[in-house]
């Protein structure tokens, strides 16, 4: 023989070990953009959990002889037509902004999920009847479907949460079932059914597990889109309730005074940008971090 190896020295060199959180943190925030909103969204979050404590003024109390001031150091973004303190709504719409979204976006996944694994893992008649299901409501713009649900329920919180919820769940289900049609061709899928597991266990130990990532980053950017839907559909009057604090109907009330009272219709539609943009340059952080292609650099 050309070579001989010793007993007992490794054939090659092992890389030392890197942890999956470190890399995953050093590709996350490997973008300055993802660490501003990861800012931006610990603020917001902040805010509306404190929003009793940081506000200045009641949000509901009304009084007309203060109606519609100029910024000023009582009023740091004026008053709207009603006498109330700008500041105060902007903050409490924040609270309603992230509980729409946070609420709508739970329950959609979850349904898409439950749907979206059945559909995948049984097939046949299942899959049939869930997939055409989606494939009908897909039929209708997402804004378009929510609207017309919300039309049928009524204003209000929680109706915009079920219309919002039902609207989005075609593209979790649809994204789910894809991922479980993937992942249950796997060798340990397999060797699952060989030896004679139950589906719901081969499905709630092997195949969410292997097929859950992408959802997180769905889950991640639709928060956005639902904030953003909410927000239309408060300012054309189908969402929260006055006197409700939204940003969607905070800039409704303001557009009758865009040229004479600017600022109460930016304060709320600059609150409503940066906040989806945050949960968009976070969804796009996890997508980075979480790509296998990704895996092997640090």
């Amino acid at each position: 023989m050309d070579e001989v190896f010793r007993a007992g020295e490794p054939d090659a060199v092992i890389a030392p070990h890197v942890s999956e959180w470190r890399r995953f943190l050093k590709i996350f925030f490997q973008r300055k953009l993802v660490l501003f909103a990861v800012i931006v969204l610990v603020c917001v979050v902040v805010v509306a959990i404190f929003a009793p404590l940081l506000a200045p003024y009641d949000p509901y109390n009304n009084d007309m002889s203060k109606g519609t001031l100029k910024p000023s150091s009582q009023h740091w973004l004026g008053t709207d037509r009603l006498g109330r303190d700008v500041l105060s709504r902007l903050l409490y719409g924040a609270r309603t902004a992230l509980i729409c979204g946070f609420a709508t976006v739970g329950l959609a996944a979850i349904i898409g999920i439950i749907l979206g694994t059945l559909a995948g893992f049984l097939g046949g008649i299942v899959n049939a009847v869930i997939m055409r299901i989606m494939d009908a409501l897909m039929a209708f713009p997402m804004l378009v479907l929510a609207i017309l649900l919300a039309a049928v329920i009524g204003a209000g919180l929680w109706s915009i949460i079920i219309a919002l919820a039902v609207a989005t769940v075609p593209g979790y289900t649809r994204m789910m079932c894809g991922q479980t049609l993937s992942v249950k061709e796997n060798e340990y899928i397999m060797a699952q059914r060989a030896i004679g597991a139950k589906s719901f266990r081969t499905m709630l130990r092997h195949i969410v597990p292997n097929a859950i990532q992408p959802m997180i980053v769905l889950v991640t950017t639709m928060l956005g889109t639902v904030i953003l839907a909410e927000a239309g559909l408060s300012f054309i009057g189908l969402g929260i309730k006055p006197p409700g604090a939204a940003w969607g109907s905070m800039a409704a009330g303001g557009s009758s005074f865009l040229f004479t009272r600017p600022w109460l219709v930016f304060a709320p539609s600059l609150a409503i940008m940066v906040t989806v943009f945050a949960f968009n340059m976070i969804g796009d952080g996890l997508r980075d971090a979480l790509d296998p292609k990704l895996r092997g650099k640090l």
